[in-house]
C-alpha cells in the first residue's frame, strides 16, 4: 500500500464509487486486457448511464456494443442482471456481499472487487495478477487452478487483506502484478519486496504461478453462404447454445474440412434447403481463422445469387438490405471478412 500511487496507473473506474459502473468494468475485465477493455467501458457508460438505461436497452443493441470483446456470455449476463436490478430490486444495486454474488455473470473475485471498491467491505481480490503475486513472493507451487490450490490462495488472500482499507489493499495489489510482478519479464529490480520474495530468491520466478490444467481445442470447419435475392442478403441469429449465441451470421453449412469443390457443397446445400435455386458461385474465399478458448474455427465464405425460392426458408432467416449489415452482431471472423476490401463482398 506504501508503493501504490493511484495516479501511476489512472483508470475511469477507479476512485469512483458507482457500483453500477465498477461492475460494469469488471464485468468488461473478465478476459479482457484493460487496454483492449477501455473504450468498450466508456462507450457503454455513454450509451447507458444509469444500469436502468443498460435494463431498458434492445438485446440486438447491447450485443453490437458488445462486438469484438468475445465471451458473449457475459454480454448476456450483463443484460440479465441489470434487468433483475432494475426490475427486481427497485434500481437499486446490492450492497452486500452476498446480494453481489447473487448477480448472474458475477463470480467471487467480481463479488469481492465490486464489494470492496464500492462499498468498502473486506473482501480480498483474487484476479490473475494477485494469483501471480503471492505465488511467486510466498513460493507456492500449488496448481492455482486446482480445488486444494483455489482454496488456498483464498485463506491466503483473506488473511492478507487491509481490513481498515479492503478497496485500496485490493487495488494495489491488482496494480503491482499488472505494472512490476509481470507475467513475462517481470520488473523485479524495481520490486521493492524482491529481498522477501520466494521465487526471486530461489530463481523459480519463471516456473510460478502453476497451472494443472491444459486447454485442448477441437477444430471446426464453417462454410458461409451469402446468398444475394433481390438485392437482399439473407442473415440469422444463432439461437442454439454454441459459441457465439444470440450474434447474427450468414445461412451455416459446418463440415469436417474446408476441401470443397462447388458440386459437393451444392449438393449439401439442397440436401438442407431443398428450396433455393443457385447460381454458380465464384471459388470460395481463402480460410479465415478465429482462435476462441477451446476451439479452432476455420470458415470460407461464398458468394451466391439466388434465382428462385420454391419453398419456406427457415422462420429465423432474415433479409437485410446489405448496406444494413453493419447494425448487426456478427463474429469476429465475419467482421473480419466484411471489412476485408480484397475480397469480392462489396458493402455500400
Amino acid at each position: 500500500m506504501a508503493w501504490y500511487k493511484p495516479s501511476d496507473r489512472p483508470l475511469p473506474w477507479k476512485a469512483i464509487q458507482d457500483p453500477y459502473h465498477i461492475w460494469l468494468s469488471e464485468i468488461i475485465l473478465q478476459q479482457t486486457r484493460v487496454e483492449q477493455g477501455m473504450n468498450y467501458y466508456l462507450r457503454f457508460v455513454e450509451a447507458y448511464p444509469r444500469i436502468q438505461d443498460l435494463a431498458a436497452a434492445p438485446d440486438d443493441e447491447v450485443m453490437k456494443l458488445w462486438e469484438g470483446l468475445g465471451y458473449y456470455s457475459r454480454a448476456r449476463n450483463l443484460l440479465a442482471a441489470a434487468r433483475y436490478v432494475a426490475n427486481e430490486l427497485n434500481g437499486v444495486f446490492p450492497e452486500s456481499y452476498e446480494g453481489i454474488l447473487a448477480l448472474k455473470g458475477v463470480g467471487p473475485y467480481t463479488a469481492a472487487a465490486i464489494a470492496s471498491f464500492a462499498f468498502n467491505l473486506p473482501h480480498a481480490v483474487l484476479d490473475g495478477n494477485v494469483f501471480r503475486v503471492l505465488a511467486r513472493f510466498f513460493g507456492i507451487s500449488t496448481p492455482q487452478d486446482s480445488t486444494q490450490g483455489k482454496k488456498q490462495f483464498a485463506q491466503l488472500a483473506e488473511s492478507l487483506l487491509e481490513q481498515e482499507a479492503p478497496g485500496l489493499y485490493n487495488q494495489a495489489i491488482m496494480d503491482f502484478g499488472a505494472t512490476v510482478c509481470l507475467p513475462r519479464n517481470p520488473k523485479c529490480q524495481q520490486c521493492l519486496m524482491a529481498d522477501q520474495c520466494i521465487a526471486f530468491n530461489e530463481k523459480r520466478i519463471a516456473e510460478l504461478p502453476v497451472k494443472s490444467k491444459k486447454i485442448v481445442k477441437t477444430t471446426r470447419f464453417f462454410h458461409y453462404l451469402i446468398l444475394n435475392h433481390q438485392g437482399l442478403v439473407f442473415i440469422q441469429k444463432r439461437e442454439e447454445k454454441d459459441i457465439w449465441q444470440d450474434l447474427y451470421q450468414f445461412p451455416l453449412l459446418e463440415t469436417e474440412s474446408l476441401e470443397m469443390e462447388w458440386p459437393d457443397l451444392h449438393q449439401k446445400i439442397q440436401t438442407n434447403w431443398m428450396g433455393l435455386k443457385l447460381s454458380i458461385p465464384r471459388a470460395g474465399t481463402q480460410v479465415f481463422q478465429q482462435l476462441l478458448t477451446h476451439q479452432i474455427v476455420n470458415v470460407r465464405f461464398w458468394e451466391l445469387e439466388l434465382s428462385a425460392i420454391e419453398s419456406n426458408l427457415p422462420n429465423n432467416w432474415v433479409s437485410i438490405p446489405r448496406e444494413e449489415l453493419g447494425l448487426y452482431a456478427f463474429p469476429r471472423v465475419i467482421d473480419r471478412y466484411l471489412k476485408d476490401d480484397t475480397l469480392y463482398l462489396n458493402l455500400v
